[in-house]
């Protein structure tokens, strides 16, 4: 499915650069989800009275109900709203709007945009308020004239109509469908993807790290989660992943934090899409940074939010402007500030800070944090005699569309039993496989990160538990070669060996050379000298 998405995509977009055309897309496809779900939802529960239209009647079964049943609407909208969570009105189902693109409707803009912003401000108990704000229904990309936008909207509905009616409305399948076109879009605008997309392969490692049991990694998944955090969430496809270990009732709550209000929007749509209530989910439009909620500005310790799992791909290296007044913040205060040239631990703290006890965070950072010097130091070394650092993972270069440096994963806990860290350096060329453009990680790669960290693992060229001493007299540098090299190392070449087999191969020459001169004088011809 999301390949034939992507291909109309494709096939539509025209002129209009990816990330506008994106924004379009993938509206129209949580429309549709909605939508599906609202009318199987209302199907079940007006049964028998639900309607049948009769041959040629194209409106959606919902709205002949309307028309007949006016005085029952809102008891069934009360209903709709235990059951589902949210309401759609008949004229703003997919179907229905669909079906104005068909006829090529003069009204069909104005309708998609009163949809939109029902959604936003009626439908759900939550309400999301610019969840469509970045899409420009008025937009001259779209056409210099109303009628042409409503035009090209009709085309660009009826296509992906068209396209996806023979798809299951199945959540996974659509939820998937999105991930891909995500995926996609992430890939064709290049370096700014970085931003809101982690590539699943990664993604993949980190959710299942943080769904281990902590204290014992080798007794397997942690039957719930009661809360996970990432506070760069961008399009929610980490969460998401972490959501798909433990399945639809393994985490009580998501919370999610996002700077872009595009991205931000994409993360709530997302979350919708995968079956996410609007209740299991919180996402903030804010700098996590600054630290900006007020949910997790609470001071008295016994309300202090705290997460079983954080997961993170912050963006690598951002500058940040630290003043006075966040160093006596209690994020940083035990720590001191990160550099203004990169915030990387000011990232990492911030996560750490809501940590729980028992809970695993998985960040994603530049190389950098590993050895360089100064506050980041300092930073560092008190994290490691803390004993919070436990794993630390190098992958491969690559593998990202936002940049070709190689990257690693930091596993933190609050509380661990090991007394050492653990170093997985997974960057040599039989971990992962070559591409053109993109290097890939593939199952098999996963899995043998996951396994090593899961059961401590040592292998050669691979894996080994350092203990603090040892990285002590290493000033405390993690620098993940120091620990764990990938080289081969060149075979040791034994000399008396080998002179013995010039010996032997020169005597080997005198035996042969002396039995070719007698055939030679046979034959009456000159020898070799």
């Amino acid at each position: 499915m999301g390949k034939t998405l992507w291909a109309i995509a494709d096939d539509l977009r025209g002129a209009m650069n990816a990330d506008d055309f994106r924004d379009y897309m993938l509206s129209f496809l949580f429309l549709r989800y909605l939508s599906d779900n609202y009318e199987t939802a209302a199907k079940k529960e007006l049964g028998r009275d639900y309607p049948v239209p009769q041959a040629g009647d194209w409106r959606a079964p919902l709205a002949i109900w309307y028309e007949q049943n006016v005085d029952d609407i809102e008891d069934f909208e009360k209903q709709m709203r235990l059951k589902v969570h949210y309401v759609i009105e008949p004229q703003h189902l997919w179907s229905s709007v669909a079906e104005m693109a068909r006829t090529h409707h003069d009204d069909l803009l104005d309708t998609l945009w009163k949809g939109f912003k029902y959604i936003e401000e009626k439908s759900f108990e939550s309400t999301f308020q610019g969840l469509f704000s970045e899409i420009n229904l008025h937009s001259e990309k779209l056409g210099k004239k109303p009628a042409d936008r409503n035009a090209k909207l009709c085309t660009i509905i009826q296509k992906i109509a068209e396209g996806i009616a023979k798809f299951s409305t199945d959540t996974d399948i659509l939820g998937d469908a999105y991930e891909y076109l995500i995926g996609e879009f992430a890939a064709g605008s290049g370096k700014k993807a970085g931003e809101f997309y982690t590539p699943q392969q990664i993604s993949s490692i980190l959710s299942r790290i943080v769904t281990l049991d902590s204290q014992e990694p080798k007794t397997g998944l942690k039957p719930k989660l009661n809360s996970v955090y990432d506070f760069a969430c961008g399009s929610g496809s980490l969460l998401l992943n972490v959501r798909k270990q433990l399945g639809a009732h393994g985490i009580g709550k998501i919370y999610g934090q996002e700077k872009n209000i595009t991205t931000y929007n994409l993360a709530r749509m997302n979350m919708l899409l995968h079956g996410v209530k609007d209740t299991e989910f919180e996402i903030h439009h804010g700098d996590s940074l600054l630290n900006d909620w007020d949910i997790l500005n609470e001071m008295n310790p016994a309300k202090k939010l705290q997460f079983d799992a954080v997961v993170a791909n912050p963006p690598f290296s951002y500058r940040w402007e630290p003043n006075e007044a966040l160093g006596e913040d209690f994020r940083f205060k035990n720590y001191g500030l990160a550099p203004k040239s990169a915030a990387d631990f000011a990232f990492l703290l911030h996560g750490f800070h809501f940590l729980s006890d028992s809970g695993v965070m998985a960040i994603i950072l530049p190389h950098g944090v590993l050895f360089r010097g100064g506050a980041e130091e300092r930073i560092r070394t008190k994290l490691l005699k803390d004993g919070h650092i436990d794993t630390v993972i190098g992958l491969p270069a690559n593998l990202f569309f936002s940049t070709g440096i190689p990257v690693c994963i930091l596993v933190l806990k609050r509380c661990k039993k090991p007394d050492d860290v653990l170093f997985i350096n997974a960057s040599g060329p039989e971990n992962f496989e070559k591409g053109k453009r993109q290097n890939r990680l593939l199952p098999g790669h996963i899995d043998k990160i996951v396994d090593t960290y899961q059961f401590r693992k040592e292998e050669a060229r691979y894996a080994r538990r350092v203990g603090m001493e040892e990285i002590r007299q290493n000033d405390f540098n993690l620098n993940i070669s120091r620990y764990v090299s990938t080289a081969v190392a060149e075979k040791k070449i034994d000399l008396a060996d080998t002179q013995q087999q010039l010996v032997d191969i020169e005597l080997e020459i005198a035996q042969t050379k002396a039995r070719h001169n007698e055939f030679l004088k046979e034959l009456g011809l000159p020898v070799l000298p």
